[in-house]
Order: C-alpha cells, then sequence, then structure tokens
C-alpha cells in the first residue's frame, strides 16, 4: 500500500522516525524496528537484490551495535554470489546516510551494505572516500504490512510493563465503566486484525493464507519469521499431499530459529510435526473452515451483550470448540495454542474474506483465552473483572487490556 511520510528526527545526527498514514491512522515506524528487522531478517531473502541488481545473501546479518558507528558489524553476507565481510548501516531513507555526515566519518569506512526501509532512485550511496556501496530496499521484501510490523512491535514491548499499570489505569471506574473501556478498545483490537488479515487475503488468496497465518501462530512471536518463509517456499498442496520432512525443513533454517528459553513442546521441530500432521489429517482444512464460519453466520449463536458465561451455554461453545477440533485441526492441536489459533488466526481471516462478521466477533470476544502473558491475567483478577467461575476470562477481555494498554502509551 501507498504510505504518507512525514521524517522527524531528534537532532541532525539523531535516529530518523518515519510517521506514516496508515488503514487505522497515523503511526510512527523508528529506525529501531528496521534494525530489528534486518537483524532477525525478516524479509523475503530469495528476492533480496541491491539498487544495482546485485543479489544479497545473508549469512549472518552481524553484531547489532547500540554504540556509536554502524549499526551492525561484522556482518557475513554475499553480494552477487562473492563473498563479503564488513558493516551495515541502516536507515528510513538512503538520503540519512548524507544527513547524518556518515560520508566524512572514517568509523563508517568498513560499511559494506546500506539497507534502507523506502525506495530511493540512488543505486549506491557514497561512502569514505566516495566508495559506492551497495543499497537494499527492503518495504518491497516485507513479510507484512509496515502497520503489522509497528503493532507487533508496541505489544512485544508492553511484555515488560508490571500488571500494577492495569490497576492504574482502570481502578478508579466504576466495575460497569471498566467493562465498556474494554469493550471499546477489544473492538478496535479486532478491527486491526481483520484488516491485516485482509491484506493477506488479498496477496495470497484464501488456501494460502490460512496456510500462512496457521505456520505463523504455530511459530509463536520467536520464531515466526522463518515460519512464514517456510509457508512460503512450500505452499499448502505440499503439506497436503505430505510431501514434507519437518527435519529438513528445520535444518534449512537452522541460523534463523530462536530456541534459547523455548519449551520443547514449542520447538521448531515439534510445531512443524504438528501441522504437518494437522494437513495429512485434513487436507482440505481452510475449505472446512470457511464452510464452518458459513455455518456460524446462519447459526447466530449468543450476542455480544451478554456475559461471557451466559454466551458460552448458548452458544454450546466447550462443545463447539470440541468439533473445531476435530473437523478442521484433525486433533493435531490442542490448549491454548488451539485457541490462538481461531482468535488471531481464523475468525479474522472468516470476518476478512466477508464470512460471518459479526458472528466472527461475537465468538472472538467470548472464545478462551488462548495464550496469554501472566500480567494481563494479574490485571484483570486484581480489577475483580475474570478468574473465578461467574465471570470467566476470555480472548476479548484481554485483547481489550492491551488495546487500552497501547493507546494510553501513545498518548503519553
Amino acid at each position: 500500500m501507498e504510505y504518507e511520510q512525514r521524517v522527524d528526527r531528534s537532532g541532525s545526527a539523531g535516529p530518523a522516525v518515519a510517521e506514516l498514514t496508515g488503514l487505522e491512522g497515523p503511526f510512527v515506524f523508528p529506525e529501531k524496528l528496521l534494525q530489528q528487522i534486518w537483524l532477525h531478517r525478516e524479509f523475503d531473502l530469495a528476492r533480496a537484490v541491491t539498487n544495482d541488481g546485485r543479489r544479497v545473501g545473508v549469512r549472518s546479518p552481524g553484531r547489532w551495535n547500540l554504540l556509536g558507528g554502524p549499526d551492525f558489524r561484522d556482518a557475513r553476507l554475499e553480494l552477487g554470489g562473492t563473498p563479503l565481510l564488513g558493516d551495515v548501516e541502516v536507515h528510513v531513507r538512503a538520503t540519512d546516510w548524507r544527513a547524518h555526515g556518515h560520508q566524512h566519518d572514517p568509523a563508517y569506512r568498513s560499511v559494506v551494505l546500506h539497507v534502507v526501509l523506502f525506495p530511493s532512485s540512488e543505486l549506491t550511496t557514497a561512502g569514505w572516500e566516495d566508495a559506492p556501496i551497495p543499497i537494499l530496499t527492503v518495504l518491497p521484501l516485507l513479510l507484512h504490512d509496515l502497520e503489522e510490523y509497528a503493532a507487533d512491535a508496541a505489544v512485544a514491548a508492553l511484555a515488560n510493563r508490571p500488571s500494577v499499570q492495569i490497576v492504574e489505569w482502570l481502578g478508579a471506574l466504576p466495575t460497569e465503566r471498566r467493562l465498556e473501556r474494554l469493550r471499546g478498545c477489544a473492538l478496535a483490537r479486532w478491527r486491526q486484525k481483520v484488516r491485516f488479515a485482509r491484506l493477506r487475503l488479498d496477496r495470497l488468496g484464501w488456501r494460502e493464507a490460512c496456510h500462512q497465518s496457521a505456520l505463523e501462530i504455530l511459530g509463536y512471536r520467536f520464531n515466526r519469521v522463518p515460519m512464514i518463509r517456510i509457508a512460503a517456499a512450500f505452499p499448502l498442496p505440499v503439506w497436503a499431499g505430505r510431501g514434507i520432512d519437518p527435519d529438513a525443513l528445520v535444518a534449512a533454517e537452522q541460523e534463523h530459529w530462536a530456541l534459547q528459553g523455548v519449551r520443547p513442546a514449542n520447538q521448531p521441530r515439534a510445531r512443524l510435526r504438528q501441522y504437518a500432521r494437522w494437513c495429512a489429517a485434513v487436507p482440505d482444512w481452510p475449505e472446512r473452515l470457511y464452510a464452518w464460519g458459513q455455518s456460524m453466520a446462519m447459526e447466530r449463536p449468543g450476542n455480544d451483550d451478554a456475559d461471557t458465561s451466559r454466551f458460552r451455554r448458548a452458544a454450546h461453545l466447550p462443545q463447539l470448540r470440541s468439533a473445531l477440533a476435530e473437523t478442521i485441526v484433525g486433533g493435531a492441536v490442542t490448549g491454548s495454542r488451539l485457541d490462538t489459533l481461531v482468535c488471531d488466526g481464523f475468525l479474522p481471516l472468516l470476518a476478512a474474506a466477508d464470512v460471518a462478521a459479526d458472528v466472527g466477533h461475537s465468538l472472538w470476544w467470548h472464545w478462551y483465552e488462548g495464550d496469554v502473558p501472566d500480567y494481563l491475567r494479574r490485571g484483570l483478577r486484581d480489577l475483580a473483572l475474570a478468574g473465578d467461575a461467574r465471570a470467566p476470562a476470555c480472548h476479548g477481555l484481554t485483547q481489550g487490556l492491551i488495546g487500552g494498554l497501547l493507546a494510553r502509551e501513545t498518548v503519553r
């Protein structure tokens, strides 16, 4: 999509922040986020080509340098098939190199690649003593919309916020006002997720959008990028035809997996084997999901205004969840990861495809929590909004908290 752009800097040599207008309105895309994208290689490496036409291979992105000098030290690259060792500088725009005066700074004499977000007409950057530095433009290579990257980064940053901030934010309100506030924040989150799902549908079509979403969610936050690359390289028919060796896929992405601190059940090999079982059991699962959404639209289980206990009884949600797990997922995914698949993947995709949009939001709000950080559970419990049989936790409440905290951080 096209972005209306403006750049802010805190001083002539400060880091750039792109202020953009997206689907929902203004948002910021800081240079540090672009550095993280380079570090984790969150772009289509297979199509990485410099502005002057040389293919780029990234064996190692280098050491992230948070002090003075180039952003990444000692990167191991391939440029047009030739091995290359040197530093990498990252900017929102190619012109930031000159704006920061790097061409006159000997600290940047070892830069061998200039990574930029937005395209430019420049083929190379004039480096130390006018040596030409290749430019890699990553915007056309990104795996997500810019607004999605910014939203995901903001949510990840909330993990460092204590639950006491939730109490500070909502604790002064009467209980009914707390719930009203969370409903409004959750609705904004739902609409954002549906918009992002629609972008994926427009790009990939129904089957492959479902396939990519499923693998991304099974990868959790730290391994979602290699999972997306695997989804792109091996489309759903390959998995449905049982032509996949999960162990070989793990080996192919061995340099890109984040393994430290990941529980055994969430290791990439276990999740890829899990998805292989799923596709073998239900090779047409996207079509079944679409039909399931159509049936939900006709049955219209429950309504938004009911409390969660009453909605779940009226909608027979435990039975609905069990049937979905069997008929669409083939029993391969269960528990909180299944709930995350439903709420982050299935329901937004169905709504984006104009299937069961209204019912989808009701189900999304009242569905089970999924994989929820402890600080959100503690916050809901401290506010007496959820935590017992009379007021069970639900996905909408946690998403409302996330949306409200993000809005609060933005205002600050």
